[in-house]
């Protein structure tokens, strides 16, 4: 008996080829992009001990959590580590970019998130590119998050290493990622005696077996169902339009900050400025003397439907993330998260407004 999981034709290298094509047309770059066999985190960690070691000076900025994991792994390369960070209920600036490097003239790496699901914020990297781009350092952007729910173009941004997963906005698989490499990058790769080889986490094993080989022959054999389905959700984006798909996030986001502060209960964006907030999750913080957690498993008892999480670590006693991506960057998702709230913190004692807040998501959305 055949199984449409199971039971697959190989996966040859033209086919592996043609989907490393259609992200690179996602990303709009002419820099080579490579499909890692496993979650973000293979690339994130992979480009970083590839690009950074002994005698690097990163500059790590810091908007959430992701930021301080980078900065664990340029220490341990053995990189001196610059941290710039900034409260999470805001972004940072290019202003603030360029005074890292008034500070520090020897930084010549520069890691950024550039949306950070967990806190809710996105950055500004158009800005910040320029200036890393006239300070002349390499520039590494995690936009796991961002692609597909806003623009991300690493060659217009002067980006060198873009690392992209597809289970967030994409809405595709989390099995499979893929970062875009500059010749730049590729170069101080190629420079660093510290690069993974020979190794799962190497970029410099893909150019040389894979990239430089004219993309002939793959180096393993490739996570199969995760590839297909990376296939499928670019294709999915590619019909619906990439312009349409980021403007369906940016309304959802919209509507669910318009709806939160709507609904009343103390309930307020975590996020204080609506530029700076992320259209894949909206984060909120709870009420004074409410515990978020709390709040969240209520709102889940009401609808266990709804993409409503609590904040990671200490972030679970005040912020409740409404994460409005993918297949829930919808009217129908932004206005369940928003009843399922009510009826928490109403439960709570608290007065609120679910009528209001969904006529205000409403209009927000339209």
């Amino acid at each position: 008996m055949t199984h449409p999981f199971l039971d697959l034709a190989p996966l040859g290298a033209d086919r592996f080829a043609a989907i490393e094509d259609s992200v690179a047309r996602l990303l709009g770059t002419d820099q080579d992009v490579v499909i890692m066999q496993g979650e973000a985190l293979l690339p994130l960690e992979g480009a970083i001990r590839a690009a950074a070691g002994p005698g690097t000076t990163a500059l790590n900025v810091i908007t959430g959590p992701y930021g301080q994991t980078f900065g664990d792994w340029l220490r341990d390369c053995g990189a001196t580590v610059v941290d710039l960070a900034v409260p999470f209920h805001t972004a940072v600036t290019a202003e603030q970019i360029r005074q890292a490097f008034a500070e520090h003239p020897e930084i010549d790496f520069v890691s950024l998130v550039h949306a950070e699901a967990a806190t809710g914020n996105t950055n500004p990297v158009a800005e910040i590119g320029e200036v890393v781009r006239a300070h002349g350092a390499l520039f590494y952007l995690d936009a796991v998050a961002s692609i597909g729910a806003e623009p991300v173009l690493p060659d217009a941004w002067g980006v060198d290493l873009c690392v992209i997963g597809a289970q967030k906005a994409m809405g595709g698989p989390a099995g499979v990622s893929a970062v875009s490499v500059s010749e730049r990058a590729w170069a101080r790769m190629a420079a660093n005696p510290k690069a993974p080889r020979r190794s799962y986490l190497s970029l410099l094993d893909w150019k040389e077996r894979w990239i430089d080989g004219g993309r002939k022959a793959l180096p393993h054999a490739p996570a199969q169902l995760e590839m297909l389905a990376l296939q499928a959700c670019v294709e999915r984006i590619e019909a619906a339009g990439v312009d349409a798909v980021m403007a369906r996030h940016a309304s959802a986001a919209a509507a669910t900050r318009a709806g939160a502060l709507a609904l009343g209960g103390g309930l307020e964006p975590y996020v204080y400025e609506a530029r700076d907030a992320a259209p894949v999750a909206t984060t909120l913080r709870a009420p004074a003397g409410v515990v978020a957690s709390e709040l969240v498993g209520r709102a889940l008892e009401a609808d266990p439907a709804v993409p409503v999480a609590a904040g990671g670590g200490a972030l679970a006693k005040e912020m409740i993330r409404v994460n409005h991506y993918g297949a829930d960057a919808t009217p129908g998702a932004v206005r369940a998260s928003l009843a399922a709230l009510g009826v928490a913190l109403s439960d709570k004692g608290l007065s609120v407004d679910v009528a209001g807040a969904l006529r205000a998501a409403e209009e927000a959305w339209r």
